[in-house]
This record gives C-alpha cells, sequence and structure tokens, in this order.
C-alpha cells in the first residue's frame, strides 16, 4: 500500500494539533512589518501578529515562500516513507506561494511524485481541503485518489466571511469584486464570498449583528454539510457568532474552530468572522 503524505502553507490556519495528529507538513509564508522580516508560527505566533497589527502604523506586507522551502518539506516526507505528496495551497488568484510548490514539484521529477493541488480559498477554506486530502492519505488512498478527494472539497467549498472594516482589504489590494463596497459605504458591515479564488463581494449589512446573523443564515440554508469550520481573526464576538450557529452538526464530525493567522489576517483585517463548508 502506497504512503501518501499532505504538505500545505501556513495560510492554511489549521490548528497545531491537528496538523500534529494528521502528519501535515506545514511550509510557512513571511510577515514584513517595515523592515523586519518574520517566519509565520515560529517567529510570530497569531496572538502576537495581532497585538503587533495594532501597535503598527503600517499595514504588514505578506511574502511567498521560496521553492526551496517546498522542496526541502517535500523530501523531508520521502525520508520519513513517503511514496508521494500531495501540496494543498493558497488560492493562486492570491498568490504566489502555489507557484513555488510548483517549482519544487517539477524539481523533484524522477526523484518523488508531488501533485499540487489550487485550493482556490484562503484560510480554514483552504485549511478544509487540506484534510480531506490527509485523511484520505492516512486511509490509505493512493496519489490519484487523494487528489481527486481534495479536487472534490474545492469544488464544493463555500467560504464566507463578515467584514468588520474594508480599509485593510482596500490597502492590501486584495478586495476583488468587492471593490464597489468601497468609498461612501465604508460604514457599512459587509460580508464577502471567496468565489472563484478571488474576494468578492456577496451582501451589504447595516449592522455588525445582521452581517453575523446574515452569515449563520447562509450556514443554516446550506442544509446537511460534510464539514464546517469557523474562524475569527482576532474578533471579541466569536462565540457569540458560534451560539448562532449551535445545533448544527456536520455528519457526526465536530466543528473546526481556528485562528484567522498573519498571512490572512494582513490582508482582512481585525474583527473578521468567517465560516467554511463543504455541503454533504
Amino acid at each position: 500500500m502506497p504512503t501518501i503524505r499532505v504538505v500545505t502553507d501556513s495560510a492554511c490556519d489549521l490548528p497545531d494539533d491537528l496538523l500534529a495528529e494528521l502528519g501535515i507538513g506545514l511550509v510557512p509564508l513571511r510577515i514584513r512589518f517595515g523592515t523586519e522580516e518574520l517566519v509565520d508560527r515560529s517567529e510570530l505566533s497569531t496572538k502576537e501578529f495581532w497585538a503587533r497589527f495594532g501597535a503598527s502604523k503600517a499595514l504588514p506586507e505578506t511574502s511567498a515562500p521560496s521553492p526551496g522551502m517546498f522542496a526541502e518539506a517535500f523530501r523531508a516526507m520521502a525520508e520519513q516513507g513517503a511514496d508521494g505528496v500531495v501540496c494543498v495551497n493558497l488560492s493562486s488568484k492570491l498568490s504566489a506561494t502555489i507557484e513555488a510548490a510548483r517549482q519544487a514539484a517539477r524539481s523533484l521529477e524522477g526523484e518523488l511524485p508531488v501533485r499540487v493541488v489550487d485550493s482556490l480559498s484562503v484560510t480554514l477554506g483552504e485549511g478544509l481541503v487540506v484534510q480531506v486530502a490527509a485523511e484520505a492519505a492516512a486511509a490509505g488512498d493512493d496519489l490519484d485518489a487523494v487528489v481527486a478527494k481534495a479536487e472534490s472539497a474545492v469544488a464544493s467549498m463555500k467560504v464566507f466571511g463578515a467584514i468588520d472594516t474594508l480599509d485593510d482589504l482596500k490597502r492590501g489590494g486584495r478586495i476583488g469584486g468587492a471593490q464597489a463596497l468601497v468609498g461612501s459605504l465604508l460604514s457599512i458591515k459587509p460580508v464577502i464570498e471567496v468565489r472563484g479564488g478571488k474576494v468578492e463581494e456577496e451582501s451589504k449589512q447595516r449592522t455588525r449583528g445582521r452581517s453575523l446573523r446574515y452569515l449563520a443564515d447562509k450556514v443554516k440554508a446550506a442544509g446537511p454539510l460534510e464539514r464546517l469550520a469557523v474562524m475569527g481573526a482576532d474578533a471579541n464576538d466569536i462565540d457569540q457568532f458560534l451560539a448562532m450557529l449551535e445545533g448544527i452538526q456536520p455528519q457526526g464530525r465536530p466543528v473546526l474552530q481556528g485562528d484567522i493567522g498573519p498571512v490572512i489576517g494582513t490582508h482582512i483585517g481585525r474583527g473578521a468572522v468567517g465560516v467554511a463548508y463543504i455541503p454533504a
């Protein structure tokens, strides 16, 4: 039976304990505050990031890992007995990260089969695709089957977010089709969707409470769910939002909860609350 392992990047926002449990390899992006550059997770925790974010006058920036970092992660999996690797990455429409993974995969041709999957998503939307792939690998699926299940998850994934402010999305240049919300509408509390790998406008809500309720109603209207994740960007009302989802149980699985970390937090700003789900 082939041994397949999964690698991802730190934009997936999966909790450390889940990464360890499923043996998932993580390649970190880097975060820059002015001239200081820090490695996500190892040199900069999510808690430290949000503390710096609030104190910094300038918006931090992110930089993709090098192909060499991905190649190192792939070879580490081979040394641990992997016969093949599936690498799931942050949306290609938002970052050059996946191109570094693809270059690394090409450099290992003939040495180790590596398949790269574009999650077309962010934060725990990407994370759920990674989880699907890692569980399939742990169950003994071969390389093609793991890739097929990951791509099926990509195709059915839904990701929505209630944004507390559009200022950071605008400054970070990641606002995509939500550009129409900028300007006189900055006072609203919008809901965005990650659609086709890009950030798009989904709804305009007048208050924070309404935006969270709208988000909860989207999840409930989706019907039975295979998987559900909830994430917050240092949001002080995340428990209030979780209470709105009480009773929703995705096919016997627990709801995956996580923090929106530095990579996506840099662009989406403090206070965002998001959901990612795969319908049953």
